[in-house]
């Protein structure tokens, strides 16, 4: 592991750096230092304690030393008694000096080993690119606190190889969806120009068809762009927040969709009562008319639309359901997924494929969540849940319903 000592550049000049291994490895040193300190001087005050001269000794006594030499015996005394706290300490030094530098070094080594996942943590980080999302780190070592960051890490890191490759598909998909009407205005155009016998009626079916292609390409744009400004509101608080009732919503999406649905024939059923909210109206508005003009769409002639809002358990509640063409149940969760079509019509005209994905980010923007239920015999039915205008937003759990054939809704 890289530590840096000295100096580290930075700028014109230098600094000091003090990494994490130095400063733990100067703390353990001091700690270390101090407590051999604190037990050198011990030895040094009960050797002096020991050895002071006992209680009793009567003025004038003498010893008699090794060599048959005499010496008064508090004299003796005392001199060995200095003898031994100096010998006592310089010895406590040089092994306390020994113990701080075997100690330091240790240290310095039991810190490293300790940090060596932070290093590769950080050369991970380096490495790192939109080609490389795929390394991690895989710490084996104890289970502590080192080994809680690497996971958290490699978690991030899993995250962010999941929202890069769901840009890249998006990307790739909004890229398809917007190259298929210019290619047919491009070809419409080169092969009317190219015709010499070409007359006013077919220039102005030229002329219509480009004008339709152009309408779908600027309805793509338009939706893009709405999705883009519901997710980034998503998770953080809104731009705009005022008080607002889905049911009134509901009701301006239904009179924009009025003709489409008599011209289908359609059974519309509604049950509105008030769900008050506090959010931003026009993405509320687009919630609503996304999910009607889904389930008009994907109608068949005479079919069934049912619409309802309510407020159940401190929840404002939208429920959107309607007849239409079967799909796999499996296929439902991915119609929430940018550029994904359910039903019979899966790559057509009929719509790019945001209408879900457009109706998950404001649900998602709002503390909300959305669900859908495949109906038995073809048909969707989906179910939003708003925080009400007096409580706090939370994400909801969303209700459990069982799950039946079929599928005739798709996202537009």
């Amino acid at each position: 592991m890289t530590v840096y000592l000295g100096r580290a550049r930075r700028g014109s000049g230098f600094t000091l750096r003090p990494t994490l291994r130095l400063r733990l490895t100067l703390l353990n040193g001091i700690l270390l230092v101090g407590a051999g300190a604190i037990l050198v001087l011990l030895a040094w005050l009960l050797v002096a304690d020991v050895m002071h001269p006992g209680v009793g000794l009567a003025p004038g006594s003498t010893v008699t030393l090794a060599d048959g030499t005499t010496a008064d015996a508090v004299s003796w005394q005392k001199t060995l008694v200095d003898s031994a706290s100096r010998e006592v300490l310089v010895k406590g030094l040089v092994a306390l000096f020994a113990i701080g530098i075997i100690g330091i070094a240790g240290a310095y080594a039991v810190a490293g080993r300790a940090l060596r996942p932070l290093h590769n943590v950080t050369q991970t980080a380096r490495r790192l690119g939109e080609e490389t999302l795929d390394q991690r780190i895989r710490y084996s070592g104890a289970d502590d606190e080192v080994a809680e960051l690497a996971r958290t890490f490699d978690a991030m890191l899993d995250r962010l190889a999941g929202a890069f490759e769901s840009q890249k598909r998006f990307v790739a998909n909004a890229s398809h969806e917007l190259r298929t009407p210019l290619a047919v205005m491009r070809t419409e155009i080169d092969v009317t120009l190219t015709d010499d016998e070409a007359d006013v009626a077919e220039y102005r079916r030229m002329a219509k068809v480009v004008r339709n292609a152009s309408e779908r390409a600027n309805g793509l744009v338009d939706a893009l762009l709405v999705l883009a400004r519901s997710e980034a509101q998503s998770g953080r608080r809104l731009v705009r927040k005022v008080p607002a009732d889905l049911s009134m919503s509901v009701t301006s999406a239904l009179s924009a969709v009025k003709a489409e649905a008599e011209r289908l024939k359609l059974d519309v059923t509604t049950d509105l009562q008030p769900a008050n909210v506090v959010g931003d109206p026009s993405l509320l508005d687009r919630l609503a008319g996304n999910l009607i003009e889904n389930a008009i769409r994907y109608n068949h002639l005479l079919g069934r639309l049912w619409v309802s809002t309510s407020t159940v358990n401190g929840q404002a509640r939208l429920v959107v359901g309607n007849t239409g063409y079967e799909v796999e149940p499996a296929d439902v969760p991915g119609l929430f997924e940018p550029f994904r079509r359910g039903g019979w019509e899966r790559t057509g005209s009929r719509g790019s494929g945001l209408g879900l994905s457009i109706v998950r980010a404001v649900c998602d923007a709002h503390g909300g969540t959305v669900s859908a239920v495949a109906q038995e015999g073809g048909g969707l039915e989906v179910t939003v849940s708003l925080p009400t205008a007096d409580t706090t937003p939370v994400v909801a759990a969303s209700a459990s319903v069982p799950r039946a054939k079929g599928l005739g809704v798709a996202s537009s």
